[in-house]
């Protein structure tokens, strides 16, 4: 039986980012899974959409990410984005997480790339990002180029 979750993204400190509903798909060693139709409507300040395209969300019972998966036929430019968060928190049916600006992707072709790391330099500075902060985005990086 699945059960409605709203999913949070916020942006460091504690600013508004992506919010959207889904579904609560089931649970597994790793982690939560969402389902998200087509047709879901996705929002954040200054922007806002109805996808046109499914995607199932795993959040994970460890680590600092979200990893979206998309169905083939939408806009989405990738079949795998997995934002870089701090650790994903639950509060009764809604999870959070805060989207330190860099993603891992794997587009149609299968090529893998870390994407806006300049956000993530910039981001940095202007928002004094603790050590602790960015060595928690930082790993991505490592992981994806010297694997």
């Amino acid at each position: 039986m699945t059960s409605p979750v709203r999913v949070v993204a916020r942006k460091w400190p504690d600013r508004p980012h992506w919010e959207h509903d889904a579904l609560r798909l089931g649970e597994d060693a790793h982690g939560v899974w969402l389902g998200a139709p087509a047709g879901t409507f996705l929002s954040r300040p200054g922007a806002a959409f109805h996808s046109d395209q499914p995607h199932v969300t795993l959040v994970p019972r460890e680590g600092a990410f979200v990893a979206t998966f998309y169905g083939r036929g939408g806009s989405a430019h990738c079949d795998v984005y997995v934002d870089i968060t701090t650790v994903p928190v639950w509060a009764g049916d809604t999870v959070t997480a805060v989207d330190l600006d860099l993603d891992v992707v794997r587009g149609w072709t299968g090529r893998v790339w870390v994407d806006d790391e300049d956000e993530f330099a910039a981001h940095r500075v202007q928002h004094a990002y603790p050590p602790d902060l960015v060595r928690l985005a930082a790993w991505c990086h490592d992981a994806v180029y010297d694997p």
